[in-house]
């Protein structure tokens, strides 16, 4: 499959293309399931989302949200959760159903059990219909690393050094706090979803958005695997597109 590319000239006008996205589909789905991500890239995405939401363009009341992934051993509650980042920067600010949204529980005493509970629970909500992803320097979705083999469904995964390091701030900038295991949805989990949008930005990025779209299938690149997938658009700032091989649509 050929991916679609877009590259805009700033994080802030992806950010806007990609909330005028959101809410037309859900618009469109008023149902509307959706994968969600962490980090610092999504950021500027949920700040306009809010506000599109708040001026009425956004209806959540009937959606349904699932997070990508969670630390191991941090609590829902704990201020360096995945549930506590999306919580201050979306959820308590938009009009969504409370029972609608879906999380892994990184503190749950067993802790593949939980992974089978959100699969099933995925599978219960009809699967994903857009997933957003972002991706890690190191070409990982999700919590999915770079490794010999790639779990399929959702698992327990040990977090590699770099990306610990890129998580340090939501544990007061000290990665020696930063758990050494989580617990992310599966490639094959990710790919399952009808649609997927993985969104890029900042050079330190340009690398591994140049193995996906321009390199071969590897499970050492996960993020190369959406190259399979049948709708998946790719949106990328400049910066994070400069080392793409063909020149590609602009935003």
């Amino acid at each position: 499959m050929t991916l679609h590319i877009s590259v805009f000239s700033g994080a802030g006008q992806l950010a806007a293309a990609l909330t005028d996205d959101v809410a037309q589909r859900l618009r469109r789905a008023p149902t509307l399931v959706l994968g969600l991500p962490t980090g610092r890239t999504p950021l500027g995405f949920y700040r306009r989302l809010v506000h599109v939401s708040r001026a009425a363009g956004a209806d959540f009341s009937h959606a349904t949200t699932f997070n990508l992934d969670e630390f191991l051993g941090v609590g829902p509650g704990e201020p360096g959760s995945y549930r506590q980042y999306m919580e201050r920067h979306f959820f308590r600010h938009i009009n969504i159903d409370r029972r609608r949204i879906h999380f892994l529980d990184g503190a749950a005493a067993d802790p593949r059990a939980e992974c089978e509970r959100y699969e099933a629970a995925i599978a219960a909500a009809g699967g994903l219909d857009l997933q957003v992803l972002g991706i890690g320097a190191n070409g990982h979705i999700g919590f999915n690393e770079p490794a010999e083999r790639l779990a399929a469904r959702t698992h327990v995964v040990r977090l590699r050094p770099g990306t610990r390091q890129a998580n340090a701030a939501l544990f007061g900038g000290d990665v020696a706090r930063v758990p050494r295991h989580a617990l992310s949805m599966g490639m094959a989990t990710i790919l399952h979803a009808r649609s997927i949008v993985l969104m890029a930005t900042g050079g330190e990025k340009a690398a591994c958005v140049s193995a996906m779209v321009d390199g071969p299938l590897t499970t050492r690149t996960p993020a190369s695997f959406l190259q399979l997938h049948p709708d998946v658009h790719v949106m990328l700032d400049q910066a994070a597109a400069r080392k793409l091989r063909t020149d590609h649509a602009g935003g």
